[in-house]
């Protein structure tokens, strides 16, 4: 006799268990809400408590986007997304725009979200106060006494040492002017992104059995001194060498021919937007 299979892998108690940590993260954005994190068929730290998420929330109908680090074809995404459609027959999209569902482990796309998407951001280690206090107990008693004298320390020293904060991704930002929050290994490029985003920001971690959220509209910043503000990754001067595109996040790359440093857009999936719509603009114009 063969055993029926759940939709979206998980019985529904467990969905169910989910979602309801899932709504009081919504319910008190930048809290991190413990949960039952459950046995997955891939690794703990790739991707488990976004994976969780996504087949928590996915309905029939959805349309789901997987991307890691800016690519849609990596082996990460590509194993996402073909455990989610063999178990729940949804459709799958490169395209930011077609995408309910986006699953995506450290980037947030360039293509604008929508207040009908959900964007799920994997997340390794989701308590930013974690590289001075290890102990749990201690960094929840620092949360609820709104206590981050830790956190602005850290930017403190790195000022002292390299002249500058040296975050190079995983900025601590506050949420709703309360909560501290990491916001998962993004680079400082996209956390002016998650400022009043139109769209639900769901952040998961498997290993450390947390979900934690920043809902539409809501007030984010990055943590920063008045005479040193934050500032992002900056490519003043440099444009992608496939479709020409300026301020987006770029990969710096090495051409193994000639030597030369050349820059690349790091979402593969707006890259070939461009391309497309550049090379459908010179066949348009080519008949007018």
């Amino acid at each position: 006799m063969k055993a029926k299979k759940h939709f979206a892998f998980f019985d529904e108690g467990s969905k169910k268990e989910i979602r309801r940590a899932t709504l009081k993260a919504v319910a008190i954005p930048g809290y991190q809400v413990p949960f039952a994190s459950r046995e997955m068929p891939i690794a703990r730290g790739w991707g488990t408590g976004g994976l969780q998420l996504t087949l928590s929330l996915i309905g029939k109908t959805d349309v789901l986007k997987v991307i890691d680090q800016g690519a849609d074809e990596s082996v990460n995404a590509v194993s996402i997304k073909k455990l989610v459609q063999e178990t729940t027959g949804v459709q799958l999209t490169d395209q930011t725009e077609e995408a309910d569902l986006i699953q995506s482990r450290h980037r947030i796309p360039e293509t604008p979200m929508t207040k009908d998407q959900i964007l799920v951001l994997q997340v390794p280690m989701p308590e930013p106060l974690r590289p001075v206090e290890a102990r749990e107990y201690m960094t929840k008693r620092m949360h609820a006494e709104d206590d981050y004298s830790g956190a602005w320390l850290m930017l403190f020293e790195q000022i002292v040492k390299y002249g500058k904060t040296a975050t190079a991704a995983d900025h601590p930002v506050y949420v709703n002017g309360r909560y501290v929050m990491a916001p998962s290994p993004i680079p400082r490029f996209d956390n002016p992104r998650m400022h009043h985003s139109e769209a639900l920001i769901l952040l998961g971690a498997g290993r450390e059995k947390k979900i934690y959220a920043v809902p539409p509209y809501t007030k984010v910043e990055s943590l920063a001194f008045e005479d040193y503000p934050f500032a992002v990754e900056s490519f003043e001067g440099k444009e992608c060498r496939l479709c020409g595109s300026a301020h987006v996040f770029l990969d710096e790359l090495v051409d193994s021919e000639t030597g030369e440093t050349v820059y690349q857009c790091n979402d593969t999936s707006y890259c070939m937007e461009q391309l497309n719509s550049k090379e459908k603009a010179e066949v348009e114009s080519s008949y007018a």
